[in-house]
């Protein structure tokens, strides 16, 4: 290794050190001189002397040779083994029991000699991570005393959906037209669960304005079917004011037709002139009545009632959900294929109710080789008029009962603008491709 390399690499072995030390001295700086094992010199120096160590084993060999491990580990041995007597002396003064600074004096020592020996942006990201952990202590702490089981069982599950199943779910499509990907709807169950746990958390340390409004917007970059199903749960249950949840879907509506703006621009901008003024309209009209219904009414009895949700998801419904939502997209590719041009808008519009993401990705690429500018515009704001119509019945289930709704004016003016949008279409014919088959027809 150049000199250059290895002083570098030593200093920052000395850097992560002396970050280690900051916040155990800074922790301790009220203690008695000779109460603490180590402060912040003892922790640079732990981390030069790693990165030494490093450096001798390099010498030997490296670590994959005998003579490199052995130094390595002998070294490693030999100051866990000292701290370790320091640690227990400093424990028997305080009368504690704690086993924090051995094991981060360890840690620098090891992250010492990974900076000589491995990747230096790795050692330093692992300490400043590691150091973060260490000055959270107190919040940390905290938060644990606070948190109840429901709260904790459902991370455990979200956690498990997310790092255990969702890895050895299958992803070949299962099922006629297409099918359904495996791995697809358990990424909108665990969308749905992450949704409401998060909404949960936000409102639980945010207050339920703050708490909903930020969640619903976080959640609406995701999917604001999920913000619904959310907020539906929630009025049912009465955990929440109908007005406070009608401006969480307003919110998430907003940023849905936002997203889908991003994504053709991204995609196909030939296509923003046609989908752009609908989609900026509804999100103006969406983020003024989240703000309006939104704000303290002094004279409503609804807006004083406390934001206390019970638990943040049940797995099984979310699940159940999903899979319902699965059948929508396979019902939707049938009615494609089996009605031709007029049953392409209707099967865009039914996986709207799922995916608006999806259908704004597909038919983008299909332009203009496959399909008119006209009609894949058409096939996009079908999806999203499906998703607001979707965001309009959710709540109670049954249309009827909309008009009834804090939230239905919102919902019916952003429908109409959808229906408006695409009335400006119609008729609609696409040009024949190469083959001679029309690609795409409305009429």
């Amino acid at each position: 290794m150049e000199l250059e390399n290895l002083l570098s690499r030593l200093a920052l072995a000395l850097g992560i050190g002396l970050l280690f030390g900051l916040e155990r001295g800074w922790r301790q700086r009220e203690a008695e001189p000779g109460s603490r094992a180590a402060g912040i010199r003892t922790f640079g120096i732990s981390g030069l002397l790693g990165g030494v160590i490093g450096a001798l084993a390099m010498g030997g060999g490296g670590v994959n040779s005998p003579g490199g491990a052995f130094v390595l580990g002998a070294g490693f041995a030999v100051y866990s083994g000292v701290l370790t007597v320091f640690g227990r002396d400093e424990n028997r003064v305080r009368g504690s029991a704690s086993a924090t600074g051995v094991i981060a004096g360890m840690l620098v020592f090891a992250l010492g000699a990974f900076a000589v020996l491995g990747d230096m942006q790795i050692a330093a990201a692992s300490a400043v991570a590691a150091a973060g952990l260490l000055a959270l202590r107190k919040e940390m702490h905290g938060w644990v005393e606070s948190i109840s089981w429901p709260e904790l069982r459902s991370l455990f599950v979200l956690l498990a959906m997310t790092f255990i199943a969702l890895p050895i779910m299958p992803s070949d499509p299962v099922g006629p037209f297409g099918g359904v990907n495996p791995r697809e709807v358990w990424i909108i169950a665990l969308v749905l669960a992450a949704v409401s746990f998060f909404g949960y958390a936000a409102v639980k340390y945010f207050g339920g304005r703050r708490g909903l409004l930020l969640s619903s917007f976080a959640g609406g970059l995701a999917s604001s079917t999920a913000v619904t199903v959310f907020s539906a749960r929630a009025a049912r249950a009465g955990e929440a004011p109908p007005r406070l949840l009608a401006a969480a879907v307003s919110m998430a509506s907003a940023v849905m037709f936002l997203r889908v703006v991003a994504i053709v621009a991204a995609l196909n901008p030939v296509l923003l002139p046609l989908v752009t003024p609908a989609l900026l309209a509804a999100a103006l009209f969406a983020f003024t009545y989240a703000l309006v219904m939104s704000a303290p009414a002094q004279d409503s009895s609804s807006q004083v009632m406390p934001v206390r949700f019970r638990n943040p998801f049940d797995f099984f419904a979310v699940v159940g959900f999903a899979l319902f939502l699965g059948v929508i997209i396979v019902l939707g590719r049938a009615v494609g294929e089996y009605f031709g041009a007029g049953g392409a808008i209707l099967g865009a519009a039914a996986v709207g109710i799922a995916d608006v993401d999806s259908v704004a990705v597909s038919v983008s690429r299909l332009v203009p080789h496959t399909l008119h500018a006209d009609s894949a515009a058409l096939a996009i704001l079908a999806a999203v008029a499906t998703d607001t119509l979707t965001i309009t019945v959710l709540p109670d289930g049954t249309p009827a009962k909309v008009a009834a709704k804090p939230g239905a004016p919102a919902r019916l003016a952003l429908a109409a603008v959808r229906a408006v949008e695409q009335w400006r279409f119609a008729p609609i014919r696409a040009p024949r491709d190469a083959a001679g088959e029309v690609a795409f027809q409305l009429d």
